[in-house]
């Protein structure tokens, strides 16, 4: 990968280009996580065919790509509610969790939904010890109580 000019320190969003797609694809989380996000590979194939909805990221710090992320805005899940934004896929490599990367996500889609007048970030996980549930709490999510398949349903306000 060539180097950018912009590419100072601390993480930054870039979105998925040629350049860094095969770096994007190998991206893994640890194995005992496997189970509770799908790799990045699916993310890429729902966004080309949820290309109004799905907003891929590669997350980099300095030139490493470190993580994956998709967001999404306006999405219709339940007739008479109203719209929703949220985190759809969380990927942070195995070995560059517990950096601050997760949590620099999040910030950045939180952004990113303020930035289109959204005031509402919404996120599912897979509940479980190895799943992502005590780091979305400490974030502040707070549990709606609805499900979506088998996955519990946050909710983070943005005021």
């Amino acid at each position: 990968m060539t180097a950018r000019p912009d590419a100072g320190p601390g993480p930054r969003l870039e979105p998925v280009t040629p350049d860094n797609i095969d770096a994007a694809i190998a991206l893994s989380v640890r194995p005992d996580q496997q189970h509770a996000v799908a790799p990045v590979v699916r993310s890429l194939a729902e966004a080309y065919v949820h290309p109004d909805l799905a907003w891929p990221r590669v997350i980099f710090d300095g030139e490493e790509l470190v993580g994956f992320l998709m967001a999404f805005f306006g999405a219709e899940f339940n007739p008479g509610e109203p719209p929703r934004d949220g985190l759809w896929r969380l990927n942070i490599a195995a070995d560059r969790q517990g950096r601050g990367y997760g949590r620099f996500a999040v910030e950045s889609v939180a952004a990113e939904i303020r930035r289109r007048g959204g005031s509402a970030l919404t996120v599912t996980w897979h509940p479980g010890p190895t799943g992502p549930e005590e780091f979305y709490l400490r974030l502040g999510f707070e549990k709606t109580g609805e499900l979506s398949g088998d996955q519990i349903v946050g909710r983070l306000p943005l005021a």
